[in-house]
């Protein structure tokens, strides 16, 4: 059996830029080009990079809520993009994600016990109502909130607790996979970290693998165990992430690296990398190294050809001159 629950193939989505009175489609918008990643079973594989880079875009293409534009998505060894729309279904209730606004993902209108209990309503039919409301208490003690709040409406919980009403109904078909898109960037600081220790708990009790989609770097280092960096739609470097954080081979990643606060005022010598040149645009991408315009080490070739995604051992990084060579 393979070690990989998730793995993608030269996965795209392009999204058309439309102009005139028409709506003529006059270019495109390269969101995910050609990314290659490995999920393993149950680990936490963090995706990280600047906004709009294609993280968001990518985590909805694994879970089918997007249609690629190109490439594939394996599932526990099934292709995706073969399974009819019954089949998928099905699939759906391994895959959930937590989306990475509370107060806009949960209904206003609906109580709380009705929006966790949908996705039960949904896929578990012989359900009764008596066991789905007991499931559903259940759930929500699980996340930390108890019975009562299966009563009240969204706009009566706090941000975090919110929150915490998405990850119950999350989990309530005991997916196997969960996308976390940016789930905790609207927190404040302190439920920030609530709310990634109970993810961490909630991992370990029913054996979940978590794609954990965000910016914040201080978080991938406290919860997840690999790490993908992406930038303009691809994916530029892979490993685990004591390795990535202490031998970056990438320059793009060593640059965000470098952008993380230090709280020890010992250790706050380290380099700055200040980047230079245009920010490309991902309508009209640079040739070759998609980071040439903006890298410090780039040579001739870096800006006509395109480096492959090479892999050693646990490592995978696209650059001509990995940083270990520099």
């Amino acid at each position: 059996m393979t070690r990989n629950l998730v793995e993608t193939k030269g996965l795209k989505k392009y999204f058309p830029v439309k102009a005139g009175a028409f709506g003529t489609t006059k270019d495109m918008v390269r969101a995910v080009d050609g990314v290659d990643i490995a999920i393993r079973k149950r680990e936490t594989f963090a995706l990280v990079g600047e906004s709009g880079c294609g993280k968001t875009t990518l985590g909805r293409l694994i879970l089918k809520l997007l249609e690629p534009s190109g490439g594939e998505v394996f599932f526990d060894g099934v292709n995706l993009q073969d399974l009819d729309r019954r089949k998928m279904r099905e699939l759906r209730r391994d895959m959930q994600i937590i989306f990475q606004d509370p107060y806009a993902s949960l209904d206003p209108r609906m109580r709380v016990g009705d929006i966790v209990a949908e996705p039960l309503k949904t896929h578990i039919k012989e359900q009764t109502r008596r066991e789905r409301e007991e499931e559903v208490a259940k759930l929500l003690e699980i996340v930390g909130l108890g019975r009562d709040a299966a009563s009240k409406y969204p706009h009566q919980f706090s941000g975090g607790q919110r929150q915490r009403i998405g990850i119950a109904r999350a989990l309530a078909l005991r997916p196997r996979f969960i996308v976390c898109d940016e789930a905790v960037s609207a927190l404040d600081v302190s439920i920030q970290a609530q709310i990634l220790n109970l993810l961490r708990d909630l991992q370990e009790r029913f054996n979940l693998t978590l794609l954990f989609i965000t910016h914040d770097l201080g978080v991938v280092r406290h919860l997840a165990d690999r790490v993908g960096v992406m930038f303009l739609g691809k994916c530029v470097e892979t490993g685990a992430v004591t390795e990535i954080f202490e031998n970056p081979l990438h320059p793009y990643t060593r640059f965000l690296l470098s952008a993380v606060p230090v709280p020890d005022p010992h250790k706050r010598d380290r380099e700055k990398i200040l980047l230079k040149g245009d920010i490309p645009s991902p309508v009209d991408v640079p040739s070759g190294c998609r980071f040439h315009t903006r890298c410090p080490y780039a040579k001739g070739i870096c800006r006509s050809q395109e480096p492959p995604l090479r892999s050693e051992n646990s490592r995978s990084v696209a650059c001509h001159f990995p940083l270990s060579g520099v």
